[in-house]
């Protein structure tokens, strides 16, 4: 297994290099950092540092946390896929991170990389990986989405020929709203219990893939940022974002196991827009820019 210490160090280091450098892109607007400990009595145990910025010229809102907990039993979204480790206590640890940008050309990007160890009573101890990127777009960019899919299709190079388009189909199944039968975004890639690689070479693949987030997502963000754009815009923002908080109350494992663990939810909720709404039936004007992202981006199609 591999050792809790190198993982944390590893994940600490990334949340600081992801918020130094998106810290000055806004201008050099400062992450609040809220360190916590679970206090003893509580079902879960830990720590962790909520970073966040909020009201910035470049982001709304973006947070960034790291987290290390452990607890008793795993919860049931952690053992969908291995009924042999229910009720085994576990220790489980990642980075999470959500930006939320001002600017509606400017896409919201989703980031998760985590490890869980279980201890089941019987046998050794086991640990597995999760996590992958995602890219959600309020106005669709052919040259951002190539870029985005190509950035991690090149981090897990190194790992099998087999591991982008598994994880990129991974992707675009995981994040659909399938209560409306429609993609979040444009997707990216995802994983989730893996450790077919064994343990060393699992970790080196998820560090890849954490490394490769601010290659992914500055260069678009630097190519929208200066925009312009108005009311309109700026609502159907607010709609597309209604669909985000959708999609992570109701699907997102993450955010059930972190609630169904007795995690911190202030934490675990820091993923949601600042602002969002709902409108009745809304459909974008046919031949609109909106309809052009409905039609043409939030679809799965491949990309590189």
């Amino acid at each position: 297994m591999v050792p809790v210490a190198d993982v944390r160090t590893w994940l600490l280091g990334l949340q600081q290099r992801i918020t130094d450098a998106c810290a000055a892109v806004d201008g050099g607007r400062s992450f609040q950092a809220d360190a916590w400990h679970k206090p003893p009595g509580e079902r879960l145990q830990g720590d962790g540092i909520t970073r966040i910025l909020e009201g910035g010229d470049v982001f709304e809102r973006a947070g960034c946390g790291f987290s290390q907990v452990r607890g008793p039993a795993l919860p049931p979204s952690a053992t969908q896929h291995r009924p042999e480790l229910a009720g085994a206590p576990f220790e489980a640890m990642g980075v999470s991170l959500v930006f939320h940008p001002r600017n509606p050309y400017v896409p919201t990007v989703h980031m998760n990389v985590r490890m869980i160890a279980a201890m089941p009573a019987s046998g050794e101890a086991v640990c597995w990986f999760g996590g992958g990127m995602d890219l959600t777009p309020y106005y669709g960019f052919e040259e951002d989405a190539r870029h985005f899919h190509a950035t991690c299709k090149q981090a897990l190079a190194g790992f099998g020929d087999d591991k982008y388009p598994r994880f990129k189909a991974w992707c675009d199944e995981y994040f659909c709203l399938r209560h409306r039968g429609e993609q979040r975004g444009i997707g990216g890639i995802f994983f989730d219990d893996f450790a077919e690689l064994g343990p060393e070479r699992s970790f080196a693949m998820l560090q890849s893939v954490g490394e490769a987030f601010l290659p992914a997502y500055l260069p678009i963000l630097e190519r929208r940022r200066q925009l312009p754009w108005g009311e309109r815009e700026r609502e159907f923002q607010l709609m597309r974002r209604g669909r985000y908080v959708e999609f992570n109350l109701v699907w997102d494992r993450g955010t059930h196991f972190g609630l169904q663990s007795g995690g911190r939810t202030e934490s675990i909720l820091m993923s949601m827009p600042p602002l969002a709404s709902w409108a009745y039936r809304r459909e974008p004007e046919p031949g609109s820019p909106e309809d052009e992202l409905v039609r043409r981006f939030l679809v799965p199609r491949e990309w590189v």
